[in-house]
């Protein structure tokens, strides 16, 4: 390996021996990794200028004597030519991706041989990204990313409680524990210095966490169906904060008066609070979800004392616990704490806080009820403050619901300051996981861990009865085996105003990509957008690099300080706090240095949604086409169908047409002869109308009645066809009429 004293340039180009930026003409480039150092603090420069040329860092050159093939090293005099260039061919190979070319030369450097034969279902994986899978995402993809880059180094897996150093690199919480416990305060990658500070009390970079996890779902959902449903709670859904009184604005929140109770459940509720008691939002409060201070996590119900670490009655149980580091004696390993009871100080007359303990507690009150909770096994909700500084699982601010849990021993020994403390074993038993792991499913069962106080314990009790609350093996989750204890209060209702009841109605969640969402977790906390060149704080918040020193710009390290100008005093370190917390990080803003593999994760899950973007565009693209093109053939359809029917409609209505006109024809022909002897019928003989006239008799009755028969003959072919124009009987009548009508005038003008 390389010599002790031989250390490259970091990333931004600063020598790791002396800590300067060297200019480019006293740095020299490795040939085979093309890694920059710094000539001055090598141990053995090269001597000529083909020898600059040709050079080989001290790591690639051990590298290659040690692993290289045997074949190579047996054929020649110079075992790292073939190597080399098998490296240089993969550099130049402009196809290939970051991710592939690292692949290869790692597998070429481990001594396997790079002939590009790969499967052709690897080389798809690698290089379709997120392309294709657009159902879920590509959360294998993801996946695989997310193990290329985050992986910690001493167990090579993906991190477990990831903690990530100033310098960029990720490691499990217990991987870092045992190597900072080794008195090592360098990183094991780089060897770069780590702050004391992160080495005696590490942070998990939540991010991670949250990005670790939904990966791994999403994996799991593409193989069991359909996919579960990823709840994230927005601005908009939060309730509203607390309010507080003219006064009470002088002296903080000490006389904040609690908002509206959002939830429905009694004040003595045992256990999760589910969605059937959220009528504002329909989700139930959820594991993680994180509030500003206590008030407002009363308002879900979650722990209703504002100041009390502990929610219960004597007699009744412990419905919550609060852990925001009041006892020293606390002790809290995530999946299960040691909590310390209440009691023991003095705080009469005006001490309304005091850390000192004056004498022994007891099972009474509050410590009484979480005896209770122990011996009937019910479960007891647990929220996590930022005040808890000895936690390495505190949300860093808020106050966060961490689900439930369920104490199985209780016992009185010496506490630190002397006296008796009441101490309880909470195990956690929720169906959700935790917010610090990366798993998808919740707890399971799990032996207790061996407490070494136990010994020196007294007061001990354990439950000897079947738990109310367990983990049924049938179903694979937890649940009331038997029926928790009525409610002795009245639960809060969420009236519309007129005394009904307001409707639930449910906010339809968008559904988005693993890419997307997994960007969503990166975005920085000062701007609020996805990170540019990110860095990760020693108490593990992520900021963009132009954002954090912009935050501080116009800032220096050093305070100079002097007496009204008469003399200098001693410089005063300028203190620099987080955005995010209350940590002073001004000595890592001296150098910061850019977190590489989560910028190279930000880059990738961008050009994985850029894919899909362009692909959905391209789809619904061709599925306009061919549903215009469906509804032009359809047009087209229906238009040919109206044609033939307007023709049908005109050949029935020609076919009808030729029988009325023959029909109206016959008429006129039949009307016309009964004219003809209605005439002859209607001129008298002259004899006849001679003796009519002597007698004064007129008889108009055969002119009538034959008049009348033919106008009801008329009559009937006009009504069967109307659109026959009358001919000439009409005028053949009117004759027939007047000469009927003519004679009986002059018979009764000469009756007269």
């Amino acid at each position: 390996m390389a010599h002790d004293s031989d250390l490259p340039c970091d990333g931004d180009g600063r020598c790791m021996i002396c800590k300067i930026n060297p200019p480019e003409e006293e740095k020299i480039t490795c040939k085979t990794c093309v890694t920059p150092w710094h000539l001055d603090c090598l141990s053995a420069r090269p001597q000529t200028l083909a020898d600059a040329a040709q050079w080989e860092c001290p790591d690639c050159s051990s590298l290659v004597s040690s692993h290289a093939p045997p074949s190579a090293v047996a054929s020649g005099s110079e075992p790292s030519d073939s190597l080399i260039a098998a490296i240089r061919a993969i550099e130049s190979d402009a196809s290939l991706s970051d991710l592939e070319k690292a692949k290869r030369r790692q597998k070429l450097l481990s001594g396997g041989s790079d002939d590009g034969d790969e499967p052709a279902e690897e080389k798809k994986e690698v290089a379709g990204g997120s392309g294709s899978g657009s159902g879920s995402g590509g959360g294998n993809d993801v996946l695989k990313l997310l193990s290329g880059s985050f992986n910690c180094s001493f167990c090579m897996q993906l991190p477990e409680r990831p903690v990530t150093t100033p310098c960029g690199h990720n490691f499990c919480l217990k991987c870092f524990e045992k190597w900072v416990g080794q008195g090592k305060r360098t990183c094991a990658i780089c060897r770069t210095s780590i702050p004391s500070k992160m080495a005696s009390n590490p942070r998990i970079n939540s991010s991670l966490v949250i990005a670790i996890r939904m990966a791994k779902m999403t994996k799991s959902n593409a193989a069991s169906g359909p996919p579960k449903p990823y709840y994230s709670v927005l601005n908009q859904n939060k309730p509203d904060k607390a309010y507080t009184t003219e006064r009470a604005k002088k002296t903080g929140k000490a006389n904040a008066c609690s908002g509206k109770i959002f939830v429905t459940v009694p004040p003595d509720h045992f256990g999760p609070i589910l969605a059937e008691n959220d009528p504002e939002r329909g989700m139930g409060v959820l594991v993680g979800e994180t509030w500003e201070d206590r008030l407002e996590c009363r308002q879900w119900g979650a722990h209703l004392p504002h100041v009390a670490g502990i929610c219960g009655q004597s007699d009744y149980g412990a419905q919550s616990v609060a852990l925001s580091g009041g006892y020293e004696d606390d002790e809290d390993h995530g999946e299960w704490f040691l909590y310390t009871g209440s009691g023991g100080r003095d705080l009469s007359g005006n001490k309304r806080t005091n850390k000192t303990q004056s004498f022994d507690q007891k099972f009474d009150k509050s410590n009484e009820a979480l005896r209770v909770s122990c011996k009937k096994g019910y479960p007891v909700r647990v929220v996590r403050s930022h005040k808890e500084k000895r936690s390495a699982y505190a949300p860093e601010t808020g106050v966060r619901y961490d689900g439930v849990y369920r104490i199985e021993k209780c016992w009185r020994k010496p506490g630190i300051q002397g006296f008796k403390v009441c101490r309880y074993l909470f195990v956690r038993c929720d169906n959700d996981p935790a917010p610090w792991t990366s798993d998808e499913i919740g707890d399971r069962p799990r032996p207790l861990p061996n407490i070494k106080e136990l010994k020196e314990a007294t007061d001990v009790t354990e439950r000897k009865s079947p738990p109310s609350w367990d983990y049924d093996e049938e179903k694979g989750c937890w649940l009331w085996k038997i029926p928790p204890p009525d409610s002795r209060k009245r639960a809060s209702t969420v009236d519309a105003g007129d005394g009904t009841q307001t409707k639930t109605v449910r906010r339809k969640t968008h559904i988005m990509s693993v890419s997307e969402r997994l960007l969503k977790e990166f975005c920085c906390l000062i701007c609020h957008k996805v990170m540019t060149q990110p860095l990760t704080t020693p108490c593990a918040h992520n900021f963009c690099k132009s954002c954090l020193q912009d935050a501080f710009a116009g800032q220096t390290f050093i305070k100079e300080r002097n007496c009204e100008g008469r003399r200098t005093l001693r410089a005063q370190k300028n203190v620099m706090k987080c955005p995010s917390c209350s940590n002073d990080i001004s000595e890592y803003l001296q150098n910061p240095q850019v977190n590489r593999e989560l910028m190279s994760v930000i880059e990738s899950l961008q050009r994985q949604t850029k894919e899909m973007e362009e692909n959905a565009v391209t789809e619904e693209e061709m599925l306009d086409a061919d549903v215009a093109e469906e509804d032009k053939v359809e047009v087209q359809a229906v238009n040919s169908e109206a044609n033939e029917d307007i023709k049908e409609s005109d050949e029935e209505e020609k076919a009808d047409a030729k029988p009325s006109l023959e029909v109206n024809e016959e008429t006129k022909a039949e009307a016309n002869e009964d004219v003809k002897e209605s005439e002859a019928v209607a001129k008298p003989s002259p004899k006849a109308s001679k003796k009519r006239k002597a007698k004064g008799v007129t008889d108009n009755a055969p002119n009538k009645k034959v008049h009348q028969e033919t106008d009801n003959m008329i009559g009937d072919d006009v009504n069967k066809d109307e659109t026959v124009k009358p001919g000439p009987t009409e005028s053949e009548d009117l004759k027939v009429g007047e000469v009927g009508a003519g004679a009986g005038a002059k018979t009764r003008s000469r009756k007269g």
